[in-house]
């Protein structure tokens, strides 16, 4: 690990900054509109799951141009770069991290819907009989009943964040130090022909996703064992 180059710490550092921030952020907006896509009985709640899960099927190019648009001089970041010369959101860490955010919803937004609707309604209406607020019965009964969707979900948008390549190339470029991160490097490597540096990126990468797989499935099976 010692013959590891600045570069490439510098890009692993990268990576799991914005998996984070990505996360986190994921878990705070994604709450509530899983909880309404569970609770809900409105007829355009499908539509609007249909939104949340379009990543999982449009081209992450598709996507990520969308996105460079959006953030980009004649978007939200020309908006932005009006009010005090601030920059655009395109090629920057920020705007990274908003693509990821777009780009991972559905994978943390699923798991926690999913945790809400296999509670039922019995336990929120159990709380109501003692008298407790609806946000009070959020906080005290749904969450903690949900917390195997919230878990699955920070593991797959941590994950997933992690991995992505065609959105973040997208709307990030290639900035050392700045939107250069794991899959990118692989990328820029590959280019350069630098097998070496690759090989050790992409290898990383694979056990990554092995740690991920074989955690997701050893709390599927304790989720089991604990049962509803």
């Amino acid at each position: 690990m010692a013959a590891l180059s600045p570069e490439i710490w510098t890009s692993v550092r990268l990576t799991i900054e914005l998996a984070a921030v990505t996360t986190a952020i994921l878990l705070v907006i994604g709450t509530p509109i899983a909880w309404w896509l569970a609770r809900s009985k409105a007829w355009w709640r499908e539509a609007v799951a249909a939104i949340v899960a379009l990543p999982l099927v449009l081209p992450p190019t598709v996507l990520g141009f969308y996105l460079l648009v959006a953030l980009g001089p004649n978007g939200l970041g020309g908006v932005l770069s009006s009010f005090g010369g601030l920059r655009t959101l395109a090629f920057t860490f920020e705007g990274l991290v908003i693509g990821s955010v777009v780009y991972s919803l559905p994978f943390v937004v699923q798991p926690i819907r999913n945790a809400f609707e296999a509670m039922g309604e019995r336990p929120m209406e159990v709380a109501a009989t003692l008298r407790a607020s609806p946000l009070r019965s959020f906080w005290t009964v749904a969450l903690p009943m949900a917390r195997p969707g919230f878990l699955t979900g920070a593991v797959l948008g941590f994950a997933h964040t992690v991995g992505e390549f065609g959105v973040v190339l997208m709307i990030g470029g290639n900035i050392p130090g700045e939107t250069k991160v794991l899959s990118v490097a692989i990328y820029d490597f590959v280019e350069t022909l630098r097998w070496r540096e690759a090989n050790i990126l992409a290898g990383g990468m694979v056990v990554f996703a092995f740690v991920v797989i074989l955690s997701m499935i050893a709390l599927e099976k304790r989720m089991r064992r604990l049962g509803p």
